[in-house]
């Protein structure tokens, strides 16, 4: 597989034909997400993009080199989708906040395609190497999403000064992908909100009396953003 830096992308390309190229990985990314990659041919992605086979040709020198623009665009949805969320968290409330966005959002589709990295990983990670050491290093990024939140926690005196926020964070990772694979074959968001509730609970033992009250109610349908699709 290739890397993020294709043969065509190390060339310049004219206005029009970066708009192109961009045009075929953000299709062949909602595919592949939708369908699987296995069951995503480039003939799907030519016909959904409106793009001809000599330009697909022209920027992919074949289904692997998109394959791997496709996971680096995942991990870039992914981050940019959580980032609202999880750059100013400092709190048990704002992790509670992120906790109904997700479940909401996955309620919204009934569970149904999972996480775009997760799915990814299912396919890809036993048989690329570039696909796995790329999709590892997304997960990282979104982690420390999740550690320095919790960190900021720990500064404010939320977190006990024993906690370690980094495998708190790897917990909640696990926890959230697990859920979502869950509610993916269960067709049913419940899993997952009781996989991070799970999660939440954890780190809600590790925090300090008084920000550890539970909160009076939640709602998993309010009017959140869906921070884990695309």
């Amino acid at each position: 597989m290739a890397s993020a830096q294709s043969t065509t992308s190390k060339r310049r390309l004219t206005a029009k034909g970066a708009l192109t190229r961009e045009r075929i990985v953000s299709t062949a990314s909602d595919l592949m997400y939708v369908q699987g990659v296995e069951r995503t041919s480039l003939d799907d992605v030519i016909e959904a993009s409106g793009t001809g086979k000599s330009q697909m040709y022209h920027y992919f020198a074949d289904k692997s080199e998109l394959v791997g623009e496709v996971v680096h665009t995942q991990i870039e949805r992914v981050i940019a989708n959580q980032d609202p969320l999880l750059r100013r968290l400092d709190s048990m409330r704002g992790l509670e906040r992120w906790r109904d966005a997700v479940v909401a959002g996955n309620r919204s589709r009934r569970g149904a395609h999972g996480c775009p990295l997760g799915s990814l990983s299912s396919e890809l990670a036993d048989y690329s190497e570039p696909a796995r050491t790329a999709l590892s290093t997304g997960f990282d990024a979104w982690e420390s999403l999740f550690a320095d939140g919790l960190g900021r926690m720990q500064e404010k005196g939320e977190l006990d000064d024993d906690a370690d926020p980094a495998a708190l964070a790897r917990g909640l990772m696990a926890a959230l992908q697990g859920g979502l694979l869950l509610a993916q074959a269960k067709r049913d968001a419940d899993s997952l909100a009781i996989a991070l509730d799970m999660a939440l609970a954890h780190i809600r033992a590790r925090t300090t009396p008084s920000a550890s009250r539970p909160r009076a109610s939640r709602s998993d349908g309010e009017n959140v953003p869906d921070t884990t699709d695309h």
